[in-house]
């Protein structure tokens, strides 16, 4: 990500702060790999000599009993990396943590987690970079970002698809994706149900979080064939091999959608010339930030496919999500949960009357601080002092 703010020398990082907090839910969040039975969020805040500040947000959401660990990871051990040394980009930092935890990653095989606490990190600093320059990130970034982006609503459990979908459409919503992946016959079923509740213009988008195999997989959207579903997200695991989603590309006329559970250059620029997807979803804080997304993002243009970002956390996390979506451009729309999430409604992301959402114009991500509402939720906070 080359751009002229990358020349300049960047403020040294000499606080770091970190939240976990969880949110007690009526009605879990089920998917066809696990339940979510309460809403955790992990927030960071990463601050200069000068007192100027940014906020970001590591992936936590499953299995959410992780958030105080990534707490640990982000004060713990890569907050005296941050504060210890001076980059001249957030790019070059976040380059930097990733190198200098290899070993440790290697030593407890944690890849995930660490890279998630890269991200938030990351994330942070674009903030707090944006907020120098006196811009919101997306024009931080790119310069031509747009000012809204398209959203539907996603995590509508197919058997409550009926009322789920309902309130997201009153809420402005005019695409929505459903839970599958549980039971063939009941789902193809409410599948139906689900795709006559729509009015003219509406949509409706599919996502297995990887429950079959490729047999099963081909079975499906050979049944789901005349739906119109407007993809099919995570039908296969995602340590698939390249000739299966292709087999599988070829078998079905719907689009397939994938990305959230891939991290790294090479495995994305892989996913893009496989050809199998339509829609690549990386998940910015799950992996990359906005340092790596973005590239990644311009990359999947660039194939021919179109850059849709994963996301399904906390409110700082969407927020960030939609910067990136602005600055990367492309017909994709961005992810927001219909389910209730006090971590997430807090921070006012939500689409018009025309299904876009704005994208804040303030300094940065335009979040000042964690909402004070919000504060009761938290289950550990930590902070590092260079």
């Amino acid at each position: 990500m080359a751009n002229n703010r990358e020349t300049a020398t960047f403020p040294r990082v000499r606080r770091i702060e970190a939240w976990a907090l969880r949110a007690a839910i009526e009605r879990p969040v089920e998917t066809s790999f696990g339940i979510m039975r309460d809403r955790p969020a992990v927030f960071v805040r990463v601050e200069d000599a000068d007192g100027g500040f940014g906020f970001g947000e590591i992936w936590c959401n499953f299995p959410g009993c992780g958030a105080e660990h990534r707490v640990r990871l982000a004060i713990e051990e890569l907050g005296p990396i941050l504060t210890g040394s001076t980059f001249r980009s957030p790019a070059e930092a976040f380059a930097a943590l990733t190198d200098r935890v290899r070993v440790r990653v290697l030593q407890t095989g944690e890849v995930g987690p660490f890279r998630q606490a890269i991200a938030g990190l990351d994330i942070a600093l674009w903030d707090l970079s944006a907020r120098r320059a006196g811009e919101p990130v997306s024009r931080h970034l790119a310069p031509s970002a747009a000012d809204r982006v398209p959203a539907y609503a996603s995590g509508i459990h197919i058997a409550a698809a009926p009322e789920l979908i309902a309130g997201a459409r009153r809420r402005g919503f005019n695409t929505f994706k459903v839970k599958v992946g549980f039971e063939l016959a009941a789902d193809l079923h409410r599948l139906g149900e689900a795709r006559a509740l729509l009015a003219d213009g509406e949509r409706l988008l599919a996502d297995a979080n990887q429950a079959w195999n490729l047999s099963q997989a081909i079975a499906f959207a050979e049944s789901a064939a005349d739906v119109g579903l407007g993809w099919l997200e995570e039908p296969l695991p995602a340590d698939t091999s390249e000739e299966s989603w292709r087999r599988l590309a070829a078998a079905t006329r719907i689009p397939l959608a994938a990305g959230e559970n891939i991290a790294g250059d090479n495995d994305f620029r892989s996913a893009i010339a496989a050809g199998a997807f339509a829609f690549i979803q990386p998940d910015i804080a799950k992996w990359g930030g906005f340092s790596r997304c973005l590239p990644v993002a311009r990359a999947i243009l660039d194939g021919g496919r179109t850059y849709c970002p994963h996301y399904l956390g906390g409110g700082i996390g969407l927020v960030a999500s939609a910067h990136l979506l602005a600055a990367a451009g492309g017909p994709g729309i961005l992810e927001i949960d219909a389910n209730p999430n006090p971590l997430r409604e807090s921070f006012g992301v939500a689409p018009g009357k025309d299904g876009n959402v704005p994208v804040s114009d303030r300094p940065g991500l335009g979040v000042e601080a964690i909402p004070a509402e919000l504060l009761r939720f938290v289950t550990l906070q930590q902070e590092h002092r260079a």
